[in-house]
């Protein structure tokens, strides 16, 4: 397509020169929109599957002199209460050093925490195939253990999962954008180089050449240009993921897991090149016939 034979002087066009870097920036914004996309779908769904499942109760201390000891009884009865809830499979409680290590990540030296009267917690896991009645067993665990209270994780989870699909929709819409503006872009280059190449149009016209020929020769034009635009924009995207993953790595242990993209994600970002060469040169036809079909 690149190589075939072509009556249009079309290589020495100011578009040559300035498309190319235009498809360029398009295509290195596409990837870092699909790769924030498929990102946050990641770490969407391994929150999903750490969190949902479980419960954690909280043991607010009791202070004053021989408060540790009636803050035990209190997560003893927490513990028992939650046992004999329908549904839950497993009762866990966190030591100190448990707690410790949840807040090292956040407080960095947990040195300065590790005489407070910490709050205790008690990991709770669920039946998945079981209806649990959240609200009936928080209201008993409050009633029966003073200063307990059930933490349900599926409530602010769901309030990130509508947060991360707004922004996928977010970054769908901006790659949609992007297209938009190529398609734009190559519409104002190919009609730029069928007024410069006018009068061989016309010749071309008198000596019977059909207008689907004309159009294959910008079509085959915007497509090459398309292409090498998008593999400069693409070799301007590798780096900047590759720093901004390597970056994600350095937070160890924090909020955020490991930002990591899945096969299909890569894929989809090694097929933008051809994408964009394909939206050139379907936009250079469609623009060459629809000039042509005005002409007298």
């Amino acid at each position: 397509m690149i190589s075939r034979h072509s009556d249009l002087p079309l290589k020495g066009d100011a578009t040559s020169r300035y498309m190319p870097w235009l498809v360029a920036l398009m295509v290195f914004l596409s990837a870092v929109a699909v790769a924030s996309a498929f990102a946050i779908q990641t770490v969407m769904t391994r929150w999903d599957h750490d969190v949902s499942g479980t419960l954690t109760v909280q043991v607010t201390p009791v202070p004053g002199d021989g408060g540790e000891a009636l803050t035990e009884d209190r997560v003893r009865a927490a513990i028992d209460v939650m046992e004999r809830t329908h549904g839950v499979t497993a009762v866990h409680a966190l030591d100190k050093r448990q707690m410790m290590a949840l807040l090292e990540p956040w407080l960095g030296s947990t040195d300065v925490v590790e005489d407070l009267p910490l709050p205790r917690l008690i990991d709770v896991t669920l039946d998945p195939d079981a209806h649990v009645d959240l609200a009936e067993a928080g209201e008993r665990l409050s009633r029966t253990v003073p200063g307990a209270s059930l933490d349900d994780h599926r409530i602010w989870l769901s309030r990130l999962i509508d947060l991360s699909r707004t922004i996928q929709w977010l970054a769908v819409g901006i790659v949609v954008l992007i297209g938009a503006v190529t398609s734009a872009t190559v519409v104002y280059a190919t009609r730029t180089g069928m007024a410069v190449h006018r009068e061989v149009i016309e010749v071309l016209h008198l000596i019977g050449a059909q207008d689907d020929y004309i159009a294959r020769q910008f079509a085959d034009r915007a497509f090459a240009l398309g292409f090498g635009g998008g593999l400069m924009g693409l070799a301007l995207a590798v780096p900047v993921l590759t720093a901004i993953g390597w970056a994600a790595r350095r937070m160890e242990g924090g909020f955020l897991p490991h930002l990591s993209l899945p096969l299909v994600g890569f894929i989809a970002i090694g097929l933008l090149p051809a994408a964009a060469a394909l939206v050139a040169m379907v936009t250079a036809r469609s623009t060459v016939h629809g000039t042509l079909a005005r002409l007298p």
